[in-house]
Order: structure tokens, then sequence, then C-alpha cells
């Protein structure tokens, strides 16, 4: 059976889990998942796992991401971005560019960040954007996230129109951050364009077009799981150790765990890829599972 990643640049209008559903026709498999859902408008980095491969995707949506965004000042939507309906206007508005460079200077670094409503989080089992468009009302909470860098600003005072490049945390709503910098202004900002650049190590001038995509250009590119995570490896010898750790039993002994530092590492069995394996104070233990058991 394939596996690995495949990196996708999704396009505009397109549905994220529609190019999932094309790759599993393509490839006549129903193991294919993708590892972070892009908004219906929003364009860019996709990658997809296949095969067994799709048991990693919790450590790829991990991963920190960087975005191409551009904000309208003056106008606000249920959504945050274009495509939702416009709520709230703010005719007299001008942008100052100054104040807009100072403000969004402060925005790098770790804080809280309130979700937009219109999104996947889960309510006592139901999703937001659901309870959102049944007119329910509720109250996201803030999550820690971390910006860590914006750049290549450009301000149209004009057209009250702001681009920039942004390197964010996992869990980042970008369609929030545009609110909240136009908060931060005083007035009300929505996102028009989001496209995501870098995933992890999944960039954009790498990407496949998803328009051309075919089976053939799948199994060229496809990338084995060992060269996606970017966990150390280590190689088990002792036999004690490699019946616990295959049979999902932590191994315990200070003589033989000892030598092995804190963290997460591909485990491999007699060259070949168990799974992924966790290092902490008291065991070495498989947190996933990656070859055919």
């Amino acid at each position: 059976m394939m596996c690995g990643v495949i990196n996708v640049y999704k396009p505009q209008n397109v549905t994220s889990n529609y190019i999932v559903i094309k790759i599993k026709k393509l490839l006549n498999t129903k193991k294919v998942g993708h590892t972070g859902t892009l908004d219906l408008l929003a364009c860019g980095v996709l990658p997809i796992c296949i095969g067994n491969a799709t048991k990693i995707s919790e450590y790829l949506i991990n991963k920190d991401k960087v975005y191409s965004v551009k904000i309208k000042f003056g106008i606000l939507t249920d959504t945050y971005d274009c495509e939702g309906s416009i709520v709230k206007r703010d005719l007299e508005f001008r942008l100052d560019k100054n104040k807009l460079l100072s403000i969004i200077e402060n925005f790098v670094g770790t804080q809280e960040q309130v979700p937009p409503n219109y999104s996947a989080l889960k309510i006592n089992g139901k999703r937001a954007y659901e309870l959102a468009r049944n007119g329910i009302e509720f109250k996201l909470k803030a999550r820690k996230i971390s910006i860590y860098f914006i750049k290549d600003i450009v301000i149209d005072e004009k057209n009250n129109e702001c681009s920039f490049i942004v390197k964010c945390s996992k869990g980042t709503y970008i369609r929030s951050l545009c609110k909240d910098i136009a908060d931060k202004m005083g007035t009300y900002g929505t996102m028009t364009f989001l496209e995501r650049l870098e995933s992890g190590k999944f960039k954009k001038d790498t990407a496949l077009d998803f328009e051309t995509i075919d089976d053939d250009k799948i199994k060229k590119n496809l990338i084995p799981i060992d060269d996606v995570l970017d966990y150390p490896k280590i190689e088990i010898n002792d036999p004690t150790a490699i019946k616990l750790l295959t049979n999902g039993v932590s191994v315990k002994n200070p003589n033989y765990i000892n030598e092995i530092a804190e963290g997460l590492y591909l485990l491999y069995v007699k060259g070949s890829l168990v799974g992924v394996c966790e290092r902490n104070m008291l065991s070495l233990s498989v947190t996933k599972f990656l070859n055919q058991r």
C-alpha cells in the first residue's frame, strides 16, 4: 500500500475535503486525510497523508504555519472574512500608517486569542459554526497562541487595507488576528485574503498544483513518513525491550532508558520504522504505531 505525505497547493473556492476525496479516487484507497483545514476562500499549502501516514496527521497539525494575509479596515463580517455577511461599517475611518505599524508590532509574541464563532471548534459536541448559523448565542474561550513574526507589511492608506506575512503557532486564527488588529485601531476589520505559504517543513514552492495532479505525480512526490517527521531516530536491539515496545508496553528499566534523553523519537527495529515513541521521566513507550500491525 502507498504510504507517505504529499504537499498539495489548495486553490481558492475548493474545500480541503474535496481534495482528499479526489486523491482517494485517484489512488483507489480510503486512507487519505489532510493535516488541517484551509477555509474555502483560502489557498496554499495543504499536506495530504496517504496510507499509514494518516496516523501522523496529529503531529503535522501541530507544526507552525506561515501565511500571507490582507485586511480591509472599516468593515466587519459575521465570519471575520469576506465570505460572511457585513454586520458593521465604519465609514469615517481613515488608516494611519504609523499607528498601524506600532499596533502590529505589539502582536508579536505569546498571547490569548478568542477564536471566531464561525469555526470548527466544538461546544457540547456541536461545531461552533453550526450554532452561529442557527443564531444560538455562545462565547468561545480564549486560547494561548504565539505570533513569531509579522513582516513584509504593505499599507494602503487610500483603500484602508494592509497586507503582511505572519508566522504563528498551531491553533492561531488569522481571521481573529485581523479583527483584533482592527479593534486596537479603534475600528472594524475583515480578512479579505489568506494564503498558507508554509506548514511545518512543507512550503509553497514545492507544492503540487491540485488542478493538474494525477496518480503518477503523487507517486513521484510522495514523501516517506521518516522524512516528514523531524524527530531523532533510535534503533532498539535489546530483545526484551523490543518485545515490550512492539506489544505496547512501556520500558521502565533505568539501566536501559537512562541512555535516552527525554523527548519524541522515531523507533526502528531491525531497520524498519515501528512508530513514534516517547521517553519521559519514567519510561520509554510507543505513542503511535506506524507499521502494519
